[in-house]
């Protein structure tokens, strides 16, 4: 039996980022807005953020990660080939990540237990390694384009939004243009000044 989640920030319109994403901008203008119910010093949080953030870091078997996740990079892989994620020496995963991508690169081992694996093969072989890796339970770490795959091959269980009050008016959004294979019904909710926490169940 295997389950697959997400766990995504979005704003009131539904987008994960906003336009004009860059190197020195990753999320896109306004992007970082989406993230202040979790950045930020943990003592200075919401009790409600609290609890969503312990959410979201909590352990999983492996990931499931869109390239732009990974990070900025183009094309090939020689154009920054010493990029080893936006998470520093430590990322936050702890466990094995498949990062989709059209390029081919070798896996990267990272401290705390990461290893970085580059999948060509699309979404579907990666979910089919991360399973395998992660003994059935799956997260889609992000993008926007990795959790909409995961929608429009209806291989996703569950999906958490961290809904935060501001509108970006363009950019990437989480949700595919035809959402007619699936429905979303609220299993949990919960919210504080910076966010809307709401999980739910995908139905097919």
């Amino acid at each position: 039996m295997t389950f697959t989640t997400a766990h995504m920030s979005v704003s009131l319109d539904g987008f994960a980022a906003g336009p004009e994403q860059s190197l020195q901008n990753p999320i896109g203008r306004g992007g970082m807005l989406l993230h202040r119910w979790h950045i930020g010093p943990e003592a200075e949080r919401h009790e409600v953020d609290a609890d969503w953030t312990a959410r979201l870091l909590r352990p999983r078997g492996a990931y499931v990660m869109g390239r732009n996740m990974y990070g900025p990079v183009r094309g090939s892989w020689d154009t920054m080939p010493d990029w080893r994620g936006w998470w520093g020496e430590e990322p936050p995963y702890h466990a094995p990540v498949f990062v989709l991508t059209h390029h081919e690169h070798e896996p990267i081992t990272m401290e705390g237990g990461t290893i970085f694996h580059f999948v060509t093969e699309g979404f579907a072989k990666a979910l089919e390694l991360a399973r395998e890796a992660g003994d059935g339970d799956v997260d889609i770490a992000g993008g926007a384009s990795a959790v909409r795959q995961a929608l429009e091959a209806g291989e996703l269980d569950e999906l958490t939004l961290d809904i935060a009050p501001v509108v970006l008016g363009g950019g990437e959004s989480v949700f595919p243009a035809d959402s007619s294979g699936y429905q979303l019904e609220i299993v949990e909710t919960a919210g504080s000044p910076l966010a809307t926490h709401v999980r739910y169940r995908v139905v097919r």
